[in-house]
């Protein structure tokens, strides 16, 4: 528990200054790139404060264009993993409590992140269009599509909002299986471990269009878990 606390001595101020420096830079270069720099050089420090290392297997699978990453979810280091070291930039699809901290919120609003409510349906929706359009312009997602962080590293049954933004935008869908984290930051404690993380790009799945809707959206569902669950630890 100390070793929590004192990463968090430097985990803070170093975010507090990255968020603003980041901003600032998205005030003077509207593609993003600066933004996404900012962002994966907060990471990798931020990893290397906790002497994480982290290793990805399968960039081979990367189809050209953009693609909806879906990821299972087993720590807060998933996001730290998955910014610094994966091999396209991409913007985070995420709770809409985040976009409140001060600082940081803002500045992932300035990064053009999108912010999720997940307890109104409407805005839940409002969001998923927002998504949308984001991939329209040729920008890939990262979403965790079960919401929110497995307790014991298992999958938790995922939400639908994925995969009716999966439909919307009509680009391939690409699972993402992450290891490790859970055993670097234990879901509800207040404790933190080094280690070594590993992230699974697996091949990817196009929407089935000649399905209905809800039946090619629960296709979707059930081959991207399947992916996942593939090559996950136990």
């Amino acid at each position: 528990m100390v070793r929590a606390y004192l990463y968090l001595t430097f985990f803070i101020p170093l975010t507090f200054l990255f968020s603003v420096s980041a901003f600032i830079s998205s005030l003077f270069d509207q593609s993003g790139r600066i933004y996404a720099w900012h962002a994966r050089l907060w990471a990798r420090l931020s990893l290397a404060l906790n002497f994480v290392s982290v290793t990805v297997h399968g960039s081979k699978h990367l189809p050209d264009g953009p693609v909806i990453f879906m990821s299972n979810h087993q720590s807060n280091f998933d996001i730290l993993s998955l910014l610094a070291s994966m091999p396209c930039q991409f913007y985070w699809i995420a709770k809409k409590e985040l976009f409140e901290i001060p600082v940081f919120g803002p500045s992932m609003r300035r990064g053009g992140y999108i912010p999720l409510d997940r307890g109104d349906g409407r805005k839940a929706l409002q969001s998923l269009d927002e998504a949308a359009a984001t991939i329209h312009q040729g920008k890939s997602v990262v979403l965790f599509p079960e919401g929110t962080r497995s307790p014991d590293g298992n999958l938790l049954p995922f939400k639908r909002g994925g995969f009716i933004l999966a439909r919307k935008a009509d680009v391939p869908v690409v699972p993402v299986t992450i290891n490790g984290s859970g055993a670097v930051n234990p879901a509800g404690q207040i404790r933190l471990y080094s280690g070594d993380i590993s992230i699974t790009l697996h091949p990817p799945i196009l929407f089935p269009a000649e399905m209905r809707k809800s039946d090619a959206e629960t296709w979707m569902m059930e081959a991207v878990r399947s992916r996942i669950e593939s090559a996950l630890e136990r």
